[in-house]
């Protein structure tokens, strides 16, 4: 019952599908630290560029960002993240695309993630600390995001967790991560079609399980006590 699994690449589908949860998830940290600090910045226009960065790439459909990415940037802009006379350019220019298509999202659930910690963090303390001529970076960097981190851990969680999932839109542009080779298998395989899902399913469960669980345990242990 299991034999045709073995004509397929499985595991490598799902390394693909890792390999570009971990690089987004990092990318979206980083822009989505830097959007929270423009959302929570005195300068109006910084607050300006978040606020709207943030509503609009938030509300757009994910596949739309995709194509976007591919087929505006690349296509149209001729905007590519791969050496053009690479044998691999296209596979290579298609994964970095998605990498990028997958932080322009998910930087903004992180920002407003990071901001609701903010704000969780006493203003007094941040007066306090331009009280003994601090600048808004250093407050920011020093004070403020440290106990605001350990404040969204598990928000952070759930975010990294629907990202592991949003994976799959990548397969719109091509990218070989498991929904292409699940849907691949469907088309060849339509006679355990159960068991193809049975299969991916379970491998998505293996992959964000452990995260949940894992951040939840770190977010109980980091907790600021109030």
């Amino acid at each position: 019952m299991f034999d045709f699994l073995g004509e397929y690449d499985i595991l490598g589908a799902f390394w693909m599908t890792i390999q570009l949860a971990v690089l987004s998830a990092v990318g979206s940290l980083i822009w989505g630290t830097i959007l929270a600090g423009m959302r929570v910045s005195p300068v109006p226009i910084m607050r300006g560029f978040g606020t709207a960065y943030v509503n609009v790439v938030r509300n757009t459909p994910l596949t739309v960002l995709i194509f976007f990415c591919s087929i505006g940037l690349a296509s149209t802009l001729n905007f590519n993240l791969a050496a053009t006379d690479s044998p691999s350019f296209i596979v290579d220019n298609n994964f970095r695309l998605a990498v990028l298509g997958f932080v322009l999202y998910t930087s903004t659930f992180v920002c407003e993630s990071l901001r609701s910690g903010i704000n969780t963090v006493p203003v007094g303390q941040a007066e306090a600390a331009r009280a003994l001529g601090l600048g808004f970076t250093q407050v920011l960097r020093i004070i403020v995001l440290p106990q605001a981190f350990r404040s969204v851990i598990a928000p952070l969680a759930s975010v990294l967790i629907a990202l592991i999932k949003n994976t799959t839109v990548a397969s719109v542009i091509g990218v070989a991560e498991a929904s292409l080779l699940m849907s691949e298998m469907i088309e060849n395989e339509s006679d355990a079609i159960i068991l193809v899902f049975a299969v991916f399913a379970l491998g998505f469960v293996l992959l964000t399980l452990p995260v949940g669980l894992l951040l939840g345990w770190v977010a109980k242990k980091v907790a600021v006590k109030r």
